[in-house]
């Protein structure tokens, strides 16, 4: 009998899955409408607020700067964990998972290619939405430069964390804790400090804030562009506390799999 080789690691198993879930993405004019149709409705929302308020005020210009630069940051924290769990939910709806857990696809590229497709799930919506806020309201968030490639970095860190702890939890109970997947980051919003600075919380709640690698991105954001000082310190602050973040949601998503498996839940994971 012969034995087929199987790399205990492979790119090209993690570009398959990209693929099949790029075709499944692309093939669906919804899908994709979907992902441009909600943060160009909340741009325009929040966009339009930010413009009558900042006009009544006298701030126009560095409130709606600052307000957008919030939602665009916030909006790719919420939707790279969104697309992270999408993908994975696509396969559980499918009732695909376990037959990718019998094949060479190892758990680890699985992931990697979850990642993938959060980024690229991400892109499709945010670019047209970036580019008409640049119509609109004239703000350019591509201006932020170097900077922003750091806060992506950053936030997707959290996201990927977020979703693979979501991910887990769907695996180890059923669908009927799918909606994490919609709901488990949005309990980071208030404490994240979206919108508003640190000091706004309450003296006892900001070492929780503090906690957050959001928080040191939506502060170091307010920090670029209102004062025009990119905090490098925030940036350092915020990557510690993303490798604790991404090392305990790898954890969970491993451990989790591998109670699903233990008990057979695997089997009935599209019930």
């Amino acid at each position: 009998m012969s034995v087929t080789y199987c790399p205990s690691f492979s790119f090209r198993r993690i570009g398959a899955m990209v693929l099949r879930h790029w075709y499944l993405l692309r093939s669906s004019w919804p899908r994709l409408f979907e992902l441009m149709y909600w943060p160009m409705v909340q741009m325009f929302m929040w966009g339009f607020l930010q413009l009558g308020v900042a006009r009544q005020t006298g701030t126009f210009v560095a409130a709606t700067a600052t307000f957008l630069a919030a939602f665009f940051l916030w909006d790719a924290l919420f939707r790279g964990q969104l697309g992270f769990s999408m993908s994975f939910l696509e396969e559980m709806w499918a009732r695909n998972l376990a037959n990718l857990m019998i094949t060479p696809l190892r758990p680890i590229e699985f992931v990697l290619s979850l990642m993938a497709m959060s980024v690229i799930r991400l892109m499709v919506g945010f670019l047209p939405v970036t580019i008409v806020a640049i119509w609109f309201f004239g703000f350019n968030l591509w201006g932020l430069g170097v900077a922003l490639a750091i806060f992506f970095a950053n936030l997707f860190l959290t996201a990927w964390a977020v979703g693979m702890l979501c991910s887990g939890l769907v695996l180890r109970n059923g669908m009927g804790a799918e909606g994490l997947a919609w709901s488990l980051m949005f309990i980071l919003l208030p404490l994240a400090c979206v919108y508003y600075p640190v000091t706004t919380l309450p003296v006892w709640v900001q070492p929780v804030a503090c906690a957050l690698p959001p928080t040191a991105v939506f502060e170091g954001m307010r920090a670029l562009v209102l004062e025009q000082t990119f905090r490098p310190d925030l940036m350092a602050w915020a990557f510690g506390l993303n490798v604790l973040w991404f090392a305990a949601g790898a954890f969970s998503f491993f451990w989790l799999l591998r109670g699903a498996r233990e008990v057979g839940s695997l089997i009935s994971v599209g019930e």
